[in-house]
């Protein structure tokens, strides 16, 4: 398999798009906790087999989950561990900058 490299502002890029929609965001945390079937996923997240399928396509068309064939069944995980720690890190930096706002206008200028 020929896989490329993608820059920093692509990668920058993909991330985004992944963590732009909530399911997606979802679906990062559980896989970061231990790959998991789509079955599984679904249950755990109280959507369909379809709508599922959908975000994994993106997440795997982002780069940031592999599917790895197991028989008849793929289980899908992280493309890469460093990832979860990525999550981890975003995660406590938003909640950071939520309860420190260091806009003063923030508010007002709906912005921060």
């Amino acid at each position: 398999m020929n896989v490329a490299l993608a820059s920093d502002i692509e990668v920058l890029a993909r991330f985004g798009r992944a963590l732009a929609d909530p399911i997606r965001c979802r679906l990062l945390l559980a896989l970061r906790d231990a790959p998991a079937y789509p079955s599984e996923l679904a249950e755990a997240l109280g959507i369909s087999r379809t709508r599922l399928s959908n975000h994994l396509t993106c997440l795997r068309d982002c780069g940031l989950v592999v599917a790895v064939p197991e028989g008849r069944r793929a289980r899908y995980e992280l493309a890469d561990e460093r990832l979860g720690h990525a999550l981890d890190d975003l995660r406590t930096a938003v909640v950071a900058v939520e309860t420190d706002r260091s806009c003063p206008d923030a508010e007002a200028k709906d912005c921060c």
